[in-house]
């Protein structure tokens, strides 16, 4: 599945107040990357505005692409420029609560999510990768050094 994300949108819903927040943006990228690589999804994630440094495409990873419009663009028209050159569509859902963008989406044939049903499954699979990460933890092994040594301490009385 490639997820194709109003990013604006999506922090909107998360948080009411994330344009006051600074760190809001890096705060979703990062709860995305988490989801991205639990999943192992494709992510395609689209803000409004300008983009730090003038790059408007910045590759995280093989899997994971945050997109900025040009100039005099907004992120909706990229969404639909970027849906337009999918040839498979099948793969894809938009998550956004955008009516707009959920039907431009409906007319390529695409699936759409709402960013509140989105979120719901973002915190599920965060908190599901969390516990299996837990159980994947590795003590670290005792040596026969170590081992001697507490036989010895706990030994003594």
């Amino acid at each position: 599945m490639a997820y194709l994300i109003d990013g604006n949108n999506l922090m909107g819903q998360a948080d009411p107040y994330f344009k006051y927040d600074i760190s809001s943006r890096s705060q979703l990228i990062g709860r995305l990357l988490l989801f991205q690589k639990a999943t192992k999804s494709r992510v395609f994630l689209v803000f409004d505005g300008r983009p730090p440094e003038d790059d408007r495409h910045i590759q995280l990873n093989s899997k994971f692409t945050i997109l900025f419009p040009e100039p005099g663009q907004s992120a909706d028209e990229l969404i639909e420029e970027l849906l337009s050159l999918k040839k498979d569509r099948r793969y894809y859902q938009v998550v956004s609560s955008d009516r707009g963008v959920r039907e431009m989406a409906r007319q390529h044939g695409v699936k759409s999510i709402n960013c509140q049903e989105f979120l719901k499954e973002l915190k599920q699979i965060l908190k599901d990768n969390r516990a299996s990460r837990e159980l994947e933890k590795q003590g670290d092994d005792s040596t026969p050094l170590e081992i001697s040594l507490w036989t010895e301490l706990f030994g003594r009385k």
